[in-house]
């Protein structure tokens, strides 16, 4: 055990941690030749495009190190926000951790907020200065931040290039000598932490897994003890570039165990494996229960596709244990589930998975978060759908999230950045300066209000420089009310909204006035009308198409025109009454995309 290092990577959004990761893997030979490329470890199509890490990624190194062989086990974490539980469940998994700070851009808000993670678990941190090879590069400032940052003295920190390879064996040297070995017993009783698993349609369920304490041997009798099922390990072994089967897992190894798993709902990340002959006295002490942050509803597009989607979506909650659904039917869009995400990118990410890896195509209803509505009895109810909230006489009040925001910024842009949070409903908390031209602003923001396009917004408010991070900060009291949509009368539940009082009226009108560019003509006219309870409060009326039904009638007395005219008048007044109003697919999917 003293010669096995487990360690993860962790940083803000493309600071090059995946760069720094090929080249740990090039130096020590554990890939080489053909397999050798940009981003080893995304081996996600999506990933490789779009130049993010969405999955965290185990592999194993071997190192020699003053003539003595030490094996190293990397978890290479995704950067962005909206993955951070990736991070956490790689940070349980390891006994130390590389901070890597971009010396052209400084400490950024996940940062900071990966750090505090890591620090909770009492990892090893070794702080590491990458691309340094750039022109633009201010080592003297981004070392000044981080030893105000960490407390560490400045020799401690390394300084690297991964495209360059500078400093690659320093790190390796450091993560040796700095990072402890993991603790544990191999006499104990079997427990194994797992922190992944991955659906394979031939082999079944694959689960990835930390031996915490004991040791487990091909073909053993295990458990997992919540659920209490038992299974053969048909195959065990370690993560190379490619799974690497052994005879033995020991104490302080990350591997992997296959054993024949069809359901999905019999792998639960955070769970204890343990020998049913021998079992351990209690399970590891997990993860925390993920809450997601926004729900939106998924649809197949074809209804009979909705078996197969609800497959798909447990198949990829193996893979993306973040990922919460249930089922639920909307009466224009059908059944279909439920969903809940860390955040929009998560959405869109899962989305994108849905079509690529399963082919489903499907459609997203508007994002929300959820509500905690109190009754006048005293009952107090989550809606997460508009469609579920009580009648308006039946609420004493109603209660919304709030995160606390960090937003790391240059101090160009702090009046439009400013101005963009007092807009979302935002309270600045604090700000403070981190060096002569960088700040961090502290904001008290109610979540709905940054679902939406927040992010996209202080991206291009900032040209790029801003950073963005948040947890959740309890909810508070709102004047939140239910905003409907009414056809002729009747309401189309779709296209409910639950909306704050100052913006309802806004949202309402541009709801009807983008209603009436999209629903077709009929023969009579149809009244859009967006409606808070009772009280109507935008309006706006599709004419109807008619028939010249004078067209006949070559000159003669007027009455003769008037009678026609009133004739046409009576029957579009019934059909008015009989007729319904079909709202097509596309009108769902551009109001949606109204913020």
């Amino acid at each position: 055990m003293k010669h096995i290092r487990n360690f993860c990577i962790i940083a803000h959004i493309d600071h090059g941690k995946s760069t720094l990761a090929d080249r740990l893997l090039e130096v020590t030979r554990t890939v080489v030749g053909k397999d050798m490329q940009a981003q080893v470890l995304d081996n996600m199509d999506l990933e490789r495009e779009r130049g993010i890490t969405i999955k965290s990624h185990a592999i194993q190194m071997d190192y020699t190190y003053q003539g003595e062989k030490y094996t190293l086990n990397l978890i290479d974490t995704p950067g962005h926000v909206d993955f951070a539980y990736e991070v956490s469940r790689s940070i349980a998994a390891c006994e130390g951790a590389l901070l890597i700070v971009d010396a052209t851009q400084g400490i950024q808000a996940q940062t900071i907020s990966n750090l505090y993670m890591a620090i909770e678990h009492d990892l090893e941190i070794i702080p590491i200065m990458n691309k340094m090879d750039m022109d633009n590069a201010m080592p003297e400032e981004v070392e000044d931040q981080i030893v105000e940052l960490l407390g560490c003295k400045p020799e401690e920190i390394i300084r690297a290039s991964g495209k360059t390879g500078m400093g690659v064996m320093e790190i390796l040297d450091a993560i040796v000598e700095r990072i402890k070995p993991p603790k544990g017993d191999p006499e104990a009783p079997l427990q194994c932490l797992i922190f992944d698993s991955v659906f394979n349609p031939f082999r079944g369920i694959i689960t990835y897994m930390k031996i915490v304490n004991g040791c487990i041997n091909t073909g053993d009798l295990v458990k997992f003890v919540n659920t209490g099922k038992q299974y053969n390990a048909d195959e065990i072994g370690v993560l190379r570039l490619d799974m690497e089967p052994k005879k033995e897992l020991k104490c302080g190894d990350v591997g992997y165990i296959i054993s024949g798993i069809k359901n999905s709902k019999e792998v639960r990340v955070g769970d204890t494996i343990t020998h049913v002959n021998n079992p351990c006295d209690s399970a590891i002490d997990g993860f925390e229960e993920v809450k997601p942050m926004v729900f939106a509803g998924i649809y197949p597009i074809d209804t009979d596709d909705f078996e197969d989607l609800r497959a798909s979506i447990e198949k990829l909650q193996l893979n993306d244990a973040a990922l919460t659904f249930q089922a639920e039917s909307s009466i224009a869009l059908g059944f279909g589930f439920r969903c809940g995400f860390l955040g929009m990118l998560h959405m869109e990410i899962v989305q994108e998975r849905l079509d690529r890896e399963f082919n489903m195509d499907v459609i997203t209803t508007v994002p929300n978060v959820p509500y905690k509505i109190y009754t006048k009895k005293g009952d107090v109810l989550e809606v997460h759908n508009p469609s579920g909230m009580p009648d308006i006489m039946l609420i004493d009040h109603v209660e919304e999230p709030y995160i606390r925001a960090s937003i790391i910024t240059k101090t160009d842009f702090i009046g439009q950045i400013m101005t963009l949070c007092l807009g979302k409903r935002g309270e600045l908390i604090k700000q403070e300066y981190i060096s002569s031209n960088r700040i961090e602003l502290i904001y008290d923001m109610p979540m709905g209000e940054i679902v939406f396009d927040f992010y996209d917004k202080l991206k291009s408010i900032s040209k790029g420089y801003a950073s963005f991070d948040y947890h959740m900060n309890g909810f508070r009291t709102s004047r939140l009310i239910k905003l409907d949509i009414l056809l002729n009368g009747e309401p189309v539940d779709a296209l409910s909204t639950l909306t704050h009082f100052d913006n309802a009226v806004t949202i309402g009108r541009r709801m009807c006035e983008k209603l009436k560019e999209l629903i077709p003509r009929q023969q009579f006219e149809i009244a859009i009308q967006a409606a808070i309870g009772s009280k109507i409060i935008a309006r706006e009326t599709i004419k109807p198409v008619r028939k010249d039904v004078t067209a006949k009638c070559y000159g003669g007395d007027v009455s003769r025109k008037r009678k026609l005219l009133e004739k046409q008048k009576k029957g579009k007044k019934r059909m008015k009454q009989i007729g319904t109003v079909e709202v097509p697919q596309k009108a769902f999917m551009e109001v949606l995309k109204l913020d």
